[in-house]
């Protein structure tokens, strides 16, 4: 397994980034893979995957540049820049564009695990050709739903966040990939599976960073003088599908849609700050349907620590149902 030697004083200044070059290169990822999680990264696929595929079909040298540098188990370290606070895509795209054409080489021959650069890499444009396919994923795949994800992620750092107040950061890293990610003990931090030394980073920045995609949303990177690592890791699960739950129609007219559409969502348990995130609906309004949807007894709360959870009883799942019954006779 991969570790990290951390003193405290760097897991207490460690935080929390958004980056939207990061969800572009998990997306990139997800793309490439054509795998997805959730029936909300499935819709996406099917969406995007036809376009992402024809632009490599047209462009052979960018897809085999795109299958050498996401290796089996290591992604070639120019494709992932070591994400900064409060930097946008295009600062991102500028540092994967300045990268030395020996050195994106060179993370190739990494990512390639042994096997050779292909003849047809042997060339100075590599870097310039993975900003221009970036940005074609974040300007096409990514930025039309940026808004929705970032609500997510955000609600995902909030989560996180009163997670560190509730058990501690060992809880918090235990649970960010769980099964790769442990808090071992002994300011050690296991960040994958994969037999690498350890890495002494006590004094660097540290940096934990959501992403969207699932099986793909995940990878460490560090910038060169080791000054900055980071994190990557899927949000949480319950957050993360990629298109709003169908609110049967007979159940909007019964509820409003609005309405309706918390009560649908909340057959998971959510905080009140998720729903926001996952709806886009103002927080007054969601405590105002949440406040409704309790008096009727269809959903029921608890807590957690010092969050309140959300989420539908029996009688609420009854009416749901009831709502996708009545719009299946309609139809």
């Amino acid at each position: 397994m991969g570790w990290w030697q951390i003193n405290a004083d760097t897991l207490a200044g460690s935080r929390f980034v958004l980056s939207p070059l990061a969800e572009t290169l998990a997306s990139l990822k997800l793309l490439h893979a054509g795998e997805a999680a959730h029936p909300g990264e499935q819709v996406w696929l099917g969406r995007h995957l036809p376009g992402y595929r024809a632009r490599l079909a047209a462009d052979p040298v960018t897809a085999l540049l795109v299958r050498a540098g996401f290796g089996r188990v290591w992604t070639a370290d120019f494709l992932a820049p070591t994400p900064r606070d409060g930097e946008d895509v295009e600062e991102g795209l500028d540092r994967v564009r300045a990268t030395p054409a020996d050195r994106a080489r060179a993370d190739l021959v990494v990512s390639l695990a042994g096997s050779p650069l292909p003849a047809a890499l042997d060339r100075d444009d590599l870097p310039e050709r993975a900003a221009a396919l970036l940005r074609h994923v974040w300007t096409e795949t990514v930025r039309p739903y940026w808004d929705r994800r970032r609500r997510i992620l955000e609600a995902d750092v909030v989560a996180r966040t009163a997670q560190v107040s509730q058990g501690g950061w060992a809880a918090v890293l235990d649970e960010l990939r769980p099964g790769r990610t442990r808090w071992l003990g002994e300011n050690r931090l296991q960040v994958n599976l994969h037999e690498y030394p350890p890495r002494e980073i006590s004094g660097a920045e540290l940096v934990f960073v959501p992403v969207t995609p699932q099986r793909q949303g995940g990878w460490v990177s560090w910038e060169d003088g080791r000054e900055r690592y980071a994190l990557v890791y899927p949000c949480a699960g319950a957050l993360s599908g990629g298109e709003r739950r169908a609110v049967p129609a007979a159940l909007g007219a019964l509820l409003g849609a609005a309405r309706a559409e918390v009560l649908v969502l909340l057959d998971s348990p959510l905080s009140t700050t998720q729903v926001v995130a996952v709806t886009g609906q103002a927080l007054g309004s969601v405590g105002r349907h949440l406040k409704v949807l309790l008096d009727a007894g269809l959903v029921e709360r608890r807590r957690a620590g010092r969050s309140v959870l959300y989420s539908r009883t029996p009688a609420g799942h009854v009416l749901v149902e009831a709502g996708n019954r009545a719009d299946t006779y309609r139809s």
